[in-house]
């Protein structure tokens, strides 16, 4: 065989194999090119969703109804500042079902608000900062945290949304152990809500109640008040459902349904109209009635809301604890929850909630059933009722004996 004509054969072939690999090349980058693209578009395109639904928000929020007319407005919430008070009046937001897939997490860029045309707390109204001599910075912290009002894990979908969070105007000075603590479980149980409600969205209004009596804080620059308690008022329309809090900024606290409210009693508390354009019928059902098992995992159903509005001298079931060693006599008024007669005959009776997790206990001994003129048992379950005698604890858990009829009143 003529070699010529061999090295040619191999040349066309290397030739065509280098053009097929460039060709290979080529394609792999028009397609690179294209997902590029395709990703662009994506990215765009989510942009312009997060946009669309900040704008819903703002829009929702406003056909609901607002506390009060002067408000600025972010791009997911709007609030009242109180210049007196550096802090807001209140903070309205909505958690969306996008926060149980949001990726975006805190930013911690504390800054004044721009829209605040008197200017916001800054941030030596809760700390100072020294540089120290190795370069590191001394902050010192006036014993109060730069609370949210409106959470910034609410906004972990928007990282727009999460950094206006961090405005001084969305802060108010909360003690370390509401803020890190309750507050924060509150703030974790309402999305844990939407968890397990994924259609709903929640409506919230969060503030500082404030009064003109409050305490200042003197170490700050702008004199910033220190509130004494703080609300909270959620709404789901879709489900009907509404609940309120209320919480002193204290060191101490108890289990979270304790500081459950009706939007009705918070709405007393604040002189505020919540989700004033709702239709009356809707508005007044949703903010009469806390459904608390609803809301709180791990209220039983049947648990109630320990009474509020008290007869005189009487205490409720938020307080009772604390009178277990008096020895005196006490009024503590509830609801009758359940009933049972144990072995021996004794009828036993929880208030406001539950065994086994119940607050406060009553029992009537076997034998002294018979001075009462009608079947306790019957009579007085789901009612609201007082109970007057020593509160002693049983099993750990405030217990009154009632031996005689006139020792309770039955409420209206």
């Amino acid at each position: 065989m003529n070699m010529k004509f061999v090295y040619s054969l191999i040349f066309i072939l290397l030739l065509s194999i280098s053009v097929s690999a460039q060709n290979l090349d080529i394609k792999i980058s028009q397609k690179l090119e294209s997902i590029e693209k395709l990703y662009q578009q994506i990215a765009d395109l989510s942009e312009a969703l997060e946009e669309l639904k900040l704008n819903r928000i703002i829009r929702d929020l406003k056909a609901i109804g607002l506390p009060s007319e002067n408000y600025v407005e972010h791009a997911a919430m709007i609030l009242s500042y109180n210049e007196k008070h550096e802090q807001a009046n209140w903070v309205a937001h909505i958690i969306l079902p996008d926060v149980i897939d949001g990726v975006v997490f805190r930013s911690n860029d504390f800054r004044e608000d721009p829209l605040i045309k008197s200017g916001t707390a800054v941030q030596e109204d809760y700390f100072t900062t020294d540089t120290l001599t190795d370069g590191k910075i001394n902050y010192d912290g006036y014993g109060y945290d730069r609370g949210h009002l409106a959470p910034s894990a609410d906004f972990r979908w928007s990282a727009k949304a999460l950094s206006e969070s961090y405005y001084y105007s969305n802060m108010s000075p909360q003690l370390p152990e509401l803020n890190r603590e309750i507050w924060a479980d509150l703030e974790n149980t309402l999305r844990g809500y939407i968890y397990k409600n994924k259609d709903a969205e929640l409506y919230v209004i969060t503030g500082p109640i404030l009064s003109d009596d409050l305490p200042v804080q003197e170490r700050s620059i702008n004199k910033l008040t220190i509130p004494e308690r703080y609300y909270k008022v959620i709404l789901d329309l879709k489900n009907k459902e509404g609940i309120g809090f209320i919480m002193s900024n204290s060191t101490t606290y108890q289990s979270l349904e304790i500081y459950a409210r009706s939007i009705d009693f918070v709405e007393e508390e604040t002189g505020y109209d919540f989700f004033s354009l709702l239709d009356t019928a809707i508005q007044k059902g949703i903010e009469k009635n806390v459904n608390l098992e609803n809301w709180l995992p791990e209220i039983k159903s049947g648990d109630v809301l320990p009474l509020i509005d008290l007869p005189k001298n009487a205490i409720n079931t938020i307080t009772v604890d604390s009178y277990t060693k008096s020895n005196a006599s006490q009024k503590v008024c509830g609801t009758v929850v359940s009933n049972r007669y144990s072995k021996k005959g004794h009828l036993w009776m929880n208030i406001d909630k539950q065994f086994p997790n119940q607050v406060f206990s009553v029992f009537i001994r076997k034998y002294d059933l018979i001075n009462f003129s009608y079947d306790p048992k019957k009579t007085l379950l789901n009612q609201k009722v007082c109970f007057t005698g020593i509160v002693e604890s049983f099993s750990e858990t405030p217990t009154m004996n009632i031996s005689k009829e006139n020792k309770l009143e039955v409420l209206k």
